[in-house]
């Protein structure tokens, strides 16, 4: 009947890790007169070390007499159960030295149109802060569709992406970053600039060209425009501004993107206590995937703002 290790032998310390090294390489030269130059101690001093680790497991381990040396059933188990230990303590090891390895390679971020500006990311403080930390680590920051940073995150060719939350895909981890409220603008050049609110407003609102984006986000931005006159679309929201400033179209932006235009009065928000919607912001990463530290790295940088 098998003794129970567990009860018997209690914490395994430095000594007890010195005494299987004895006992790994006895086993491993075939006896204690081979092992003697490979540990460079006498083969009494073997026997002692040897001796004592069975004393500590309690455990006979090897015989040793005119039929030479060899394992007992217990020591092929606790030289078995020894590889498995000193395998995880050089993983331990190797792991702890691979944090004091300077970071390199290239971090690849892909955003949604005008996040990289947004003010209440503060992508450019994190940037500064990561390339303090890690400067050997190029950045890649660049701009794509929402459905290509998708695509990208999944198929690794981008460790990060932020996207406006539409959905949520098996294979893709997603952080909550922030909210950008959105609302219906007018450039001064539109008709409707100087309306004032009466009970036709929404008609005429509701009559005027619209410019979106042209794909689906959410169910919230889909219920605003289902009936208005949808009559152009822009993707990105440069060239949607470019729409809507030409006096020609009206549409939905980004409130923090447009305040420069608002205050100067270039722009003006239609019927907003109606026509507004939340739009999330996410990070997201590849959910299952090699270790990328200057991912983690990045991702806990901008969690603390």
């Amino acid at each position: 009947m098998k003794k129970d290790l567990k009860v018997r032998l209690g914490q395994v310390g430095d000594y007890e890790i010195r005494l299987l090294k004895v006992f790994e390489a006895v086993v491993e030269c075939g006896g204690f007169a081979a092992a003697e130059s490979e540990l460079s101690i006498g083969r009494s001093t073997i026997s002692i070390h040897i001796a004592n680790l069975e004393e500590r497991l309690d455990l006979k381990l090897c015989r040793r007499g005119r039929g030479g040396f060899s394992l007992t059933e217990e020591g092929v188990e606790v030289y078995e159960l020894m590889k498995g230990l000193f395998s995880a303590l050089e993983g331990f090891r190797s792991g702890v030295n691979a944090l004091h390895v300077r970071l390199t390679g290239e971090l690849r971020v892909i955003a949604s149109d005008a996040v990289c500006i947004d003010p209440q990311l503060r992508l450019p403080e994190t940037i500064a802060r990561f390339s303090g930390i890690a400067p050997d680590v190029n950045v890649l920051l660049d701009v794509k569709a929402l459905n290509d940073i998708e695509r990208m995150v999944l198929n690794d060719e981008a460790d990060i992406g932020f996207i406006p939350l539409h959905r949520q895909l098996s294979g893709l981890d997603y952080q909550a970053l922030y909210v950008d409220q959105c609302h219906l603008y007018c450039s001064r050049s539109h008709p409707l600039f100087n309306a004032e609110p009466s009970r036709d407003l929404l008609d005429k609102v509701l009559a005027s060209k619209v410019v979106h984006a042209g794909i689906h986000t959410n169910p919230e931005v889909g219920a605003q425009l289902a009936d208005m006159n949808k009559a152009a679309i822009s993707y990105f929201y440069e060239a949607r501004l470019a729409m809507i400033l030409s006096g020609a179209y009206i549409g939905f932006m980004p409130d923090s993107y447009v305040e420069r235009q608002v205050a100067d009065g270039e722009l003006k928000a239609l019927v907003p206590d109606t026509r507004h919607y939340a739009l999330e912001v996410t990070a997201i990463t590849r959910a299952h995937g090699r270790a990328n530290r200057a991912r983690d790295l990045f991702m806990e940088l901008l969690s603390e703002h």
